[in-house]
């Protein structure tokens, strides 16, 4: 079974309709023994990296998420991919869980072209860096959609693929241990992003 972590953050359903479209049993639960008893962990949200952090901490979960990430595959999603680093710069700074080396910053720092629009919103092809099983069914260049305005940077050792906004490498995918992270919502990916997932739940 797949969890996928309730922590009030995020839109759980399109993820959860993904899993079981794959044929895989998958649960959206906030349960400290259903979160033991899955053979793998989702980390999802969407929004501020601050509030998101707030309510993981008030669910009384993070010690028990440090200890599963280290037993069986565990995955963040867009934001949930950013909690995972060590830090975030978003509307201050903030704490993540630190699975992966690195911070979160804000896209338009380092984006020379003062044009192109932040969010990073809309569909962008991946560039594989690093081969993983992550990308068992998946080709180099496959497109994959996007929804932020912050990123991961200073991670270049935990990078798997890449996607190119402007003169920005933008970290779409990093792996530290077992842990993985996708900047990009696989679930809302089309068949590309399902067998991301499904290389996912065959790790």
């Amino acid at each position: 079974m797949i969890a996928i972590v309730d922590y009030g953050v995020g839109n759980l359903f399109s993820l959860c309709s993904s899993l079981k479209a794959l044929g895989l049993e998958a649960e959206v639960t906030n349960s400290p023994e259903k979160l033991r008893a899955a053979d793998r962990i989702i980390l999802p949200g969407v929004g501020a990296f601050g509030d998101a952090k707030a309510k993981l901490e008030e669910t009384g979960l993070v010690p028990l998420l440090r200890e599963e990430a280290e037993k069986k595959p565990f995955l963040g999603i867009c934001l949930g991919m950013q909690l995972l680093f060590e830090r975030s710069c978003e509307y201050g700074e903030h704490a993540g869980l630190g699975f992966v080396p690195g911070e979160v910053v804000d896209l338009r720092e380092d984006l020379e072209d003062k044009q192109l629009k932040v969010p990073h919103m809309g569909w962008n092809s991946l560039q594989i860096k690093t081969d993983d099983p992550i990308f068992k069914y998946f080709k180099d260049g496959e497109y994959v959609y996007y929804v932020h305005s912050f990123y991961g940077r200073k991670c270049e050792g935990s990078t798997l693929a890449t996607s190119q906004y402007g003169n920005v490498a933008v970290t779409g995918v990093v792996k530290s241990g077992r842990v993985y992270g996708t900047q990009f919502h696989p679930e809302k990916s089309g068949d590309a992003g399902l067998r991301l997932l499904k290389a996912f739940a065959e790790l």
